[in-house]
C-alpha cells in the first residue's frame, strides 16, 4: 500500500501488500443481483496487461463470441427455465460463475 487506507472494518498500513481475487475483478456485476449487468467497460484483469498479456487472449474472446453466437442461432428459442433470481449462484470460489443453469428451448 503506498498510503494508509480503511474500509468495510478492514484497515490496511502503508508497505503491507494487498492481493486481488482476479475473476472478481475483471467480471462482478455492476449490480451483483443482476447478471444481465456485467461490467464491460472494466480491465480484464485476468489476462493481465502490458509484457504480462495473455498471447492467447483475443483467440479465447473470439472463442466465446462464435460459441454463443451459435447457441443462439441453432436453439432460437433457448431461456433460462426458472426466473433469473433461482439462478444458484458460485459464491465461494476463486472463479465467479454458477452452480447450474437451467434452460429450456
Amino acid at each position: 500500500m503506498r498510503k494508509e487506507i480503511s474500509g468495510r472494518g478492514v484497515r490496511r498500513r502503508y508497505g503491507h501488500h494487498a492481493e486481488h481475487e482476479l475473476p472478481a475483478v475483471r467480471s462482478g456485476p455492476v449490480v451483483p443481483e443482476r447478471l444481465d449487468q456485467l461490467a464491460h467497460h472494466r480491465v480484464d484483469a485476468g489476462y493481465l496487461l502490458g509484457i504480462h498479456q495473455c498471447l492467447g487472449q483475443q483467440l479465447a474472446r473470439v472463442e466465446m463470441r462464435v460459441a454463443f453466437a451459435a447457441l443462439v442461432e441453432r436453439f432460437p428459442g433457448l431461456r433460462l427455465a426458472v426466473p433469473p433470481e433461482d439462478v444458484p449462484l458460485r459464491t465461494k470460489s476463486d472463479f465467479f460463475g454458477v452452480h447450474a443453469l437451467p434452460v429450456a428451448w
